[in-house]
């Protein structure tokens, strides 16, 4: 029973799929971005991520370790081609052919302050044609984390008030002070209190009358 055994097999025997992937994450260590169908692209990507682990790493160790999974040892010999120093085909490979050196060198040093993730898979629209496939590309991330982070703020966080200006901040500070007692405010104060206490001594005998009234009325009718 094949419990917990999540290997892709891709209908292929072990040693024909350690093959093809490998040749594959070279393919995209080269290019930086490759086609393929989608279930390659899930495999090969597991490979690819664990590639660029070692090459965080940087050790001698681990760059051995990488060439022996990718099986891209080191060429030695470079004869003289084509009028081409061997020298100068050393360097044309190093450059472009050494996935060792571009995994290590390179790409590594990209992804520093990434904890994973560092591959990215896009689904093509469409079937190929012949048997149907899902097709897929294969890439780097190439987004830099701190730029991400930046586009996307957290909602909790909210943007602080925009500073206000020299002239409001002078004319709330205006209208937040206390008015002072002037001497023309006291004389009107005092003239309506003399009006409302003449209106008030007005108003007395008319209340006192009615008072009257009402209780003659009051003995009136209790007589009766």
């Amino acid at each position: 029973m094949r419990h917990r055994v999540r290997t892709a097999k891709l209908g292929r025997t072990g040693e024909h799929r350690n093959a093809m992937l490998a040749n594959m994450v070279c393919s995209l260590i080269e290019k930086n971005e490759i086609v393929t169908t989608l279930a390659k692209a899930k495999a090969a990507r597991v490979v690819a991520e664990k590639m660029v682990t070692l090459g965080k790493r940087g050790t001698l160790h681990h760059r051995r370790l990488a060439a022996a999974r990718l099986r891209a040892p080191q060429r030695r010999f470079f004869p003289r081609t084509k009028g081409v120093s061997g020298k100068q085909l050393r360097e044309q490979w190093g450059k472009e052919h050494d996935v060792v050196r571009i995994l290590f060198d390179v790409i590594a040093p990209t992804f520093q302050d990434r904890n994973g993730g560092y591959t990215r898979i896009i689904k093509i629209a469409g079937a190929r044609r012949g048997d149907a496939a899902q097709m897929a590309i294969l890439k780097w991330v190439d987004e830099p984390l701190n730029e991400k982070a930046k586009a996307a703020p957290s909602p909790a966080t909210k943007p602080a008030p925009a500073p206000e200006s020299a002239g409001e901040t002078e004319q709330a500070s205006e209208e937040a002070k206390p008015v002072e007692d002037t001497p023309a405010a006291e004389e009107s104060a005092e003239a309506t209190a003399a009006e409302e206490q003449a209106e008030a001594q007005a108003d007395a005998p008319e209340a006192e009358a009615a008072a009257e009234e009402s209780g003659d009325t009051g003995d009136s009718e209790e007589k009766k």
